[in-house]
């Protein structure tokens, strides 16, 4: 698991983007003292660790006390539980073998999961922080501090850069896109400078912004949610230290902060359109790489069970060889079923098994799913899971055409009392957006339509336009549940 596959895997099961800051300034300490540390950062876990998404120990306030700052430092970041990201807010950089040193520091001897590091000596004081997929790291981008623009904003040429001057701040985020090889490198932004967090998303589209200044320093949360956030409603870490260690009841202020945030987040969702043929963001092109690259998604001359022949063929059950890759089909559903009201998700077997577990782990959703083929012992149940009448489910299937396959299924989840008014599948083979069991609606919701899926491949040389063509008329011939 990289270390964004871990930060998204807490986010999507808390409905946080929230990163709290342990910053023990002096004034803030019951005693300038081992037990002043522990005192104000054991609390503070303790309180807020089933609401956030990470936290964010600055090393500087442990650093301050000596070694004894230092094993109260080890002590806390134990204290937080091994599913919470840890950033330690170090800002190392220097040349790489003593950046190897820091790195053997910072993610062995410490044990976090990630830093902030300083770019101004490049790629070779970066690499040895982001080698391990599991170990990540927040570059220096654009800060809120008063010095910042003496450098940051200093303009930088190259002719090999479409514009031939962009501020410092724009060249370290093109340099982060590119280096971001294993999904473990993003972006410290300042909440503070809202215009210049918006250009950075523009040009780091997916990218991770651990985003400092909301609250103390006095960054507007909203105006920061709507310039960093991607249109999934995530790649924004909003750490905030101040605003809750000094609240009079810190548990209660990060349930405001989560309200607050969430709100602007579900707006932002809601109006976001996905991506539509070569328009794709980036982690649109990813996933539909991994398709083609696992042999999810093939072309060429396939006999079906129904004895036709096709120029495409979609297994996507391969997808239980690639755990990356399922990880990443599944954040693509919860991006969805969020915006949907159900108690349940609900797998129709088998494709969609692995899948709807895969999303029921990750954002901690109950599951359900009806049985293929009777059971005629034990309890003799048609639908396996906790439920009870009433409750309403979304079904979770791979792939969908004509929705005639869904029957059976969803006859069985409501002759138990379930509620059914949703399907999500992640390819879609026609241009359906509903079906109909009887005279009621069912509506679809469909990650990918394929022809769309097609149009990519097309523009980036995978498939030939004869291929396209092919399959074009074949889906226009052919009648395929």
């Amino acid at each position: 698991m990289t270390f964004f596959s871990k930060l998204t895997k807490r986010i999507l099961s808390t409905d946080s983007l929230l990163c709290v800051g342990l910053d023990p300034h002096t004034q803030d300490l019951s005693s300038i003292s081992r037990n002043g540390l522990r005192d104000f950062c054991l609390p503070l876990i303790e309180q807020t660790h089933d609401l956030v998404a990470a936290y964010k120990p600055n090393i500087a306030f442990f650093e301050a006390l000596g070694t004894e700052g230092i094993k109260v430092l080890r002590e806390v970041i134990e204290s937080i539980p091994d599913d919470i990201p840890v950033i330690l807010d170090a800002k190392r950089g220097d040349i790489s073998s003593t950046a190897s040193a820091y790195k053997q520091a910072v993610f062995d001897t410490l044990a976090v999961d990630a830093v902030t590091l300083n770019p101004y000596l490049g790629y070779d004081s970066i690499a040895p922080f982001i080698e391990s997929p599991q170990n990540g790291a927040f570059l220096l981008c654009k800060t809120s501090n008063p010095g910042a623009s003496d450098i940051q904003d200093l303009l930088v040429v190259n002719s090999q850069l479409k514009s031939p001057q962009i501020p410092l701040y724009l060249h370290i985020a093109k340099l982060a896109q590119a280096w971001n090889k294993n999904d473990n490198l993003g972006l410290v932004v300042g909440a503070t400078k809202t215009d210049s967090l918006a250009k950075i998303r523009q040009i780091a589209l997916d990218l991770w912004i651990l985003c400092p200044g909301v609250g103390a320093q006095g960054g507007d949360l909203q105006r920061t949610l709507q310039a960093g956030l991607r249109a999934d409603g995530l790649g924004l870490l909003i750490p905030i230290s101040r605003g809750i260690s000094r609240a009079q009841n810190p548990r209660k202020a990060v349930l405001s902060f989560n309200k607050s945030i969430n709100q602007e987040r579900k707006n932002i969702i809601q109006s976001a359109d996905l991506p539509k043929d070569k328009e794709w963001s980036s982690s649109y092109q990813h996933l539909a790489d991994g398709l083609l690259e696992a042999g999810c998604i093939k072309f060429g001359h396939f006999t079906l069970k129904s004895g036709l022949k096709s120029p495409f063929y979609i297994d996507l059950r391969r997808l239980t060889g690639y755990p990356e890759l399922l990880s990443d089909v599944a954040s693509e559903y919860i991006k969805v079923l969020k915006k949907l009201n159900f108690n349940h998700i609900a797998a129709l077997p088998y494709a969609a098994l692995p899948i709807a577990s895969a999303i029921s782990i990750i954002a901690n959703w109950s599951m359900v799913y009806p049985r293929k083929e009777s059971k005629n012992y034990g309890t003799r149940a048609q639908v396996e899971g906790i439920y009870k009448s009433g409750d309403r489910v979304v079904v979770i299937d791979d792939l969908i055409t004509t929705g005639s396959s869904k029957v059976e299924g969803i006859q069985k989840l409501e002759s138990e009392g379930l509620v059914v008014n949703d399907v999500v599948v992640l390819i879609n083979r026609s241009f359906s957006l509903d079906f109909s069991i009887g005279n009621k609606r069912i509506e679809l919701h469909s990650i990918i339509n394929f022809r769309d899926l097609m149009e990519y491949y097309v523009s980036k040389g995978k498939i030939s336009t004869q291929t396209r063509s092919l399959v074009n008329d074949y889906l226009d011939n052919q009648k395929m549940e």
